[in-house]
């Protein structure tokens, strides 16, 4: 049972996506499991033939325990057998065709290398040729193409599409604000009352290790909150002019959210007390400073479910590159393919309820950080600029920011601080 987050100490089987008997590829994934963060697949970490399963599904089971071996002798007979059936034509007798397992996912030979089918089922989706796949450089048994390779090779060959340049200077004319009626989504969940009317909702395994992990975290944190409110006109004025050529390059939209990372990205590193963690197993506790900003952005799940998906060292990323990482982490996520490196780790969390329409919140810390970020709706709202000339009342897009953080180690003043950087560098964007 892999270990899912620091805090984590079991994980629940949700499915097997293979039985004993079937040849498993490595990085294919093996089964997937339910932790209090994450329904997630998880990949086999060798090739091989899956000869035993040591628990069913719907089964508690502590990290670190064994789940299930393969056979990885097995594989590479297989594989030498179905070589010389390609090279030599040589027909098996009977008793050699019952001896052998049964074989469900058959590694398939292109050009001068072998490729599993999910790597090529990526290259197809992703448009990469055969000849482009001999390119890339393979980890896994002798030299092969893993998931992890072509995954890395498709990330490394966006990263080099030309980056967005900003257009010229051009006059912004204010729109006539027109308020849209409020869509009020019906709830898609359907509860029956037995005739008292009353209805037991049960915990599921996710939300229950959600809960769990929320009482822990307001146990161990003293949360305090500190809100600012933030003047996203410069913001809009380069999202304005960047999103029509930004969407056509990329393939989707720019929203706020890359530019709030940013902004929260250059905050950390003024505060870099901020970017840590706190090791609760010592006495006194200590503070384990972290110097590259791992940034957590926090996504609701269809079913009701919260992860929280870590883009590595997002202080190494331009507005362009934040904006692809939270877009591909956030698709993934609802569909359940990240993988178990890009949910833990992180040393900072923004949480954008706004996306709800709510303009303010507080939010419970990602244990074991020491800080959260929440972001509201932005909404248009009359606001007083002062001039030489008097003041005047303006249109702006306005939002509301919220930090939760640990009063064990932060106080108010630097924390209020902190909130106030990332207002200055959001009311003050340019590329």
């Amino acid at each position: 049972m892999p270990k899912m987050g620091e805090s984590i100490m079991e994980g629940t089987i949700l499915k097997w996506l293979k039985n004993v008997g079937d040849k498993v590829e490595k990085d294919e994934a093996l089964l997937e499991i339910s932790t209090d963060k994450v329904d997630t697949e998880i990949p086999s970490p060798e090739s091989g033939i899956l000869v035993e399963i040591l628990y069913k599904e719907n089964e508690v089971v502590e990290v670190g325990k064994v789940i299930a071996r393969l056979e990885t002798e097995a594989t590479e007979k297989i594989e030498i057998k179905e070589e010389k059936k390609k090279e030599e034509k040589i027909d098996l007798h009977e008793e050699e065709k019952i001896q052998e397992p049964e074989i469900t996912s058959v590694v398939v030979e292109k050009g001068t290398r072998f490729y599993s089918p999910l790597v090529l089922n990526i290259a197809k989706q992703e448009g990469i040729s055969i000849s482009e796949l001999e390119t890339i450089k393979g980890s896994g048994l002798e030299g092969r193409v893993t998931k992890k390779d072509i995954l890395e090779y498709i990330n490394q060959r966006k990263q080099k599409k030309e980056e967005i340049t900003l257009p010229k200077e051009e006059k912004v004319i204010q729109e006539p604000i027109v308020k849209e009626p409020i869509k009020i989504e019906k709830p898609k969940t359907v509860i029956d009352y037995n005739e008292e009317g009353i209805s037991v909702f049960e915990f599921d395994n996710i939300r229950q290790k959600m809960a769990e992990h929320m009482v822990q975290s307001v146990s161990i944190s003293p949360h305090v909150n500190s809100i600012a409110e933030c003047d996203l006109s410069a913001v809009e004025k380069i999202r304005k002019k960047l999103k029509d050529d930004f969407e056509k390059k990329e393939g989707f939209k720019l929203t706020y959210m890359p530019f709030i990372a940013d902004a929260v990205v250059k905050a950390l590193k003024d505060f870099p007390l901020i970017n840590s963690v706190i090791d609760n197993t010592s006495i006194p506790f200590k503070a384990i400073i972290k110097s590259r900003v791992n940034l957590g952005i926090a996504v609701a799940m269809d079913n009701g479910g919260l992860i929280v998906p870590v883009i590595k060292e997002a202080d190494g990323k331009n507005l362009v590159g934040l904006a692809r990482a939270i877009n591909d982490l956030g698709r993934r996520a609802k569909i359940k393919k990240l993988t178990l490196d890009e949910i833990q780790g992180g040393t900072f969390t923004i949480s954008n309820y706004g996306v709800f329409g709510n303009i303010i919140g507080t939010m419970i810390i990602n244990q074991p950080q020491i800080a959260i970020l929440g972001v509201g709706a932005v909404k248009k709202r009359p606001v007083v600029l002062e001039t030489e000339d008097g003041d005047f009342v303006v249109i702006k897009p306005m939002v509301y920011l919220t930090l939760s953080f640990d009063h064990r180690l932060i106080d108010g003043a630097l924390g209020g601080k902190f909130l106030m950087r990332v207002v200055h560098y959001l009311e003050n964007y340019t590329l």
